[in-house]
């Protein structure tokens, strides 16, 4: 009978833990902020150019298998404009600012 009770009072416990374990959880989903970036990309078939309000210093362009398209560095300019020289569709930027700060992001051409 002893032990019935104990089991009980132990039960009683770890559900109370569980329920106020579960209410501390944050409901919803809380948003992202997302980073306004300090450039604009803009296409026009296989060249692309980046302009951006402070200097870009580097630029790297790969496909998605990997293969490195373009790079180029020592830029030191707040635009540049570049032709893709394959015919993929999907590429991945990246864009080296001064300062240090580094961006990069999935772009597509037509």
């Amino acid at each position: 009978m002893m032990a019935s009770s104990v089991r009980r009072l132990l039960a009683a416990a770890i559900l109370s833990v569980v329920i106020f374990v579960a209410r501390a959880q944050p409901s919803g989903i809380q948003s992202v902020k997302k980073e306004t970036r300090p450039y604009k990309i803009l296409t026009s078939g296989k060249e692309i150019t980046i302009k951006s309000s402070r200097n870009i210093l580097h630029v790297m362009v790969w496909t998605t298998d990997g293969h490195r398209v373009v790079e180029q560095r020592e830029i030191n300019a707040v635009s540049f404009t570049f032709t893709i020289p394959i015919n993929d569709k999907i590429f991945f930027l990246m864009i080296g600012l001064e300062k240090g700060k580094i961006y990069t992001e999935k772009i597509g051409i037509q």
